[in-house]
């Protein structure tokens, strides 16, 4: 399983010189799998030069959102792929009460929001619910569940033969736990997470910014560092940067995580700060 970070920004898009070195595009992960299917983790701004690098592909395309966030479906209208009529394009999502998953995404791509219709897309494309058991695509079996922040939002564990994926990037775990003492089953997300060869994982704010943003579903990074610890992963990747964090402050922010995550007893080379462009293999 190859990952690429194609947006790895929270929130909004960050087009500033001082942002780019760690990436301005809001979320969006690619994924080729073993038998070289190809799996899109949220529909950020980032997925833009992903619809890019996958010109011409003619195998089908799935993508997995977790939630219906702005941030995380504002690049849909900008995916290549949608406006190939040679293109099959599966577009998954979280359940929700009030409607399906196409009704409710027709929302942002319509009138007056959007110059397309959803109908209007040239490619075959299928909107689907994730069910609550696995689910088959490719050489992987994914599962979902319901993870911690606002509105429907799943996370994702993507197994494909020895390798496990598990991505939560808009997670807030330490809501009404706590993460260094209490049972891991009562932590959200625990199962998707347990034991993963890599976990994507929300590190959007810094402890001081989390006292006026607790309960808004995102995770500080030091939050991450233990959830990832418990859950006993293998490597750790902290996503989901706040716009408001420079180049300069990501550094920061990078610098203290390690310090923490190898006082803890962590392997600094199983820790990264996701950056656009940069690709890992499991």
């Amino acid at each position: 399983m190859r990952l690429s970070f194609w947006g790895v920004r929270g929130s909004v898009p960050v087009p500033d010189p001082a942002m780019l070195g760690y990436g301005g595009n809001t979320s969006c992960v690619g994924v080729r799998l073993d038998d070289g299917s190809v799996l899109v983790l949220d529909a950020g701004t980032g997925i833009r030069g992903l619809g890019v690098a996958l010109a011409g592909q003619r195998d089908d395309i799935h993508i997995l959102l977790t939630h219906l966030h702005l941030d995380h479906i504002m690049g849909l209208l900008f995916f290549g792929p949608l406006f190939d009529p040679a293109s099959k394009v599966t577009v998954w999502g979280p359940p929700a009460p009030d409607a399906g998953l196409r009704e409710r995404l027709a929302r942002y791509l319509s009138a007056p929001l959007s110059p397309i219709e959803i109908r209007e897309l040239p490619a075959h494309v299928e909107f689907r619910q994730l069910p609550p058991e696995p689910v088959r695509v490719g050489s992987a079996l994914i599962e979902a569940a319901l993870v911690n922040h606002r509105g429907p939002t799943i996370g994702y564990r993507i197994t494909d033969g020895d390798a496990v994926l598990a991505y939560l990037p808009d997670h807030e775990p330490a809501l009404g736990q706590n993460l260094e003492r209490d049972a891991t089953e009562w932590i959200s997300g625990s199962e998707l997470s347990r034991n993963a060869s890599l976990l994507v994982h929300d590190a959007q704010y810094t402890p001081e910014e989390y006292q006026g943003t607790r309960g808004w579903g995102h995770s500080t990074f030091g939050d991450a560092l233990v959830y990832a610890r418990r859950a006993e992963v293998e490597r750790l990747a902290l996503f989901h940067h706040d716009p408001t964090h420079d180049d300069a402050r990501l550094d920061e922010i990078a610098g203290e995580a390690r310090d923490q995550w190898t006082d803890a007893g962590g392997d600094a080379a199983a820790l990264t700060i996701a950056r656009e462009g940069t690709t890992l293999e499991l």
